[in-house]
């Protein structure tokens, strides 16, 4: 759960998100733009990503968390985070999330084709299932990450889309080969220690 203290602030939340609440808030839903104005909100829509925003604002502490999943928090100043929007629990009302295309990614995925990218200064919420392990890259150490166990990732850094035999393939159970992430330059990737689905395959 997370819990965050308003002196007058607005933040920007994930549609129904609240638990509790103490002192004076009021909540608005951001409606079919997100926040993003209407070309947003169109690429959501064509990219199957469902994400809804709320916006609270208030005098006091809310309390927000989705299906009990652990919160971290992650710092930006000034660069772009790029998390799933299933991801994305809150952030400060000062930054501009929109939609990053990925194509290959979100079909092979099942996550649709697009992810959300959230820009500026300021504190992002995302939460995972188990607690979210950033993982450096640098240039000489690129990382490969399965689909289902990504949560999001920041820096100077450039995605791939790699395919690779898996175990069920080896063994005669499988029909495919196994779809993985690979990222290169300099940045920070976070995973969960679960996967969303069963292994993927193409």
């Amino acid at each position: 759960m997370l819990a965050v203290d308003l002196a007058g602030e607005t933040i920007r939340a994930l549609n129904g998100a609240m638990v509790a609440y103490e002192g004076r808030m009021a909540f608005k839903r951001e409606g079919m733009t997100g926040g993003e104005g209407l070309r947003g909100a169109l690429k959501r829509k064509i990219a199957g990503e469902g994400m809804t925003l709320m916006e609270v604002t208030g005098e006091g502490t809310v309390y927000l968390a989705s299906e009990a999943a652990e919160v971290t928090l992650v710092q930006l100043t000034g660069d772009t985070l790029f998390v799933e929007s299933e991801s994305l629990l809150a952030l400060e009302g000062g930054l501009r999330t929109g939609v990053q295309f990925i194509g290959l990614r979100g079909m092979g995925a099942g996550q649709g084709l697009a992810t959300t990218k959230v820009e500026g200064h300021g504190t992002v919420a995302i939460v995972s299932d188990g607690p979210a392990i950033a993982l450096e890259v640098t240039p000489e150490t690129p990382l490969s990450v399965d689909p289902h166990a990504y949560v999001g990732h920041h820096g100077q850094l450039r995605q791939d889309v790699v395919t690779d035999v898996n175990w069920r393939t080896v063994i005669g159970q499988g029909s495919g080969e196994s779809v993985q992430f690979r990222y290169q330059g300099h940045g920070l990737v976070y995973v969960q220690p679960a996967e969303r689905g069963g292994i993927l395959e193409i």
